[in-house]
Order: C-alpha cells, then structure tokens, then sequence
C-alpha cells in the first residue's frame, strides 16, 4: 500500500482574544500534515455509511495518529474540504472515512 498522497488536517475554531497573550487566537490553523493512502469509497460502502451514493466520500488510511480534534483536511492542493465521517484504528495504520459534505 502506497502512502503517497499528503493530507493536512485543519481545525476551525472561533478566533476570540485572548487577554493573557494579548492577541486573537483560534480561526483556522494547520494542525498537521500526515502523508496517506486515499481511496474512493464504492457506492454500495457509501450507501450504508452516509445514505446517499452521491457524496463523493473517500478513505484515507494513514500510518502515524491523526490529530484527536480536527474540523476538516484537505487531500494535497485540492480546495476540497472533507469531512469526517467515521474512523477506525486498526493494529497497523489508521482509518478515516470522510466526505464533501459535514
């Protein structure tokens, strides 16, 4: 299984001000990039799983830990944004199934 396509997970948080620091956090920000093994889901996984085969929803498989909290990723330079739908930790690798739509 190849691990060729890079996928950065980003968190989108309200930005607020933050008294202590003296500045606004939160908005969003890149909270780590994972390379990943990215498959199309097939219609029949995706009709069970999210109700409607037209979403286009896909598997991502990566072989260290996603972030714990995370909004979206995007898959390279794509401008997508994918969801996440469910995930899985196998013994050797993760597993996330995530889609266009929230």
């Amino acid at each position: 299984m190849r691990f060729d396509n890079c996928v950065h997970f980003y968190d989108d948080s309200e930005e607020h001000y933050d008294p202590e620091l003296g500045e606004y956090v939160g908005g969003v920000e890149l909270l780590r990039t994972l390379m990943a093994n990215v498959t199309d889901v097939g219609t029949e996984r995706a009709n069970e799983l999210l109700g409607d085969y037209k979403q286009r929803a896909k598997v991502i498989r990566t072989q260290l830990d996603p972030p714990n909290k995370w909004a979206y990723l995007m898959i390279g330079d794509s401008g997508i944004k994918y969801y996440p739908q469910t995930a899985r930790k196998p013994l050797k690798q993760n597993s996330l199934i995530v889609s266009e739509l929230k």
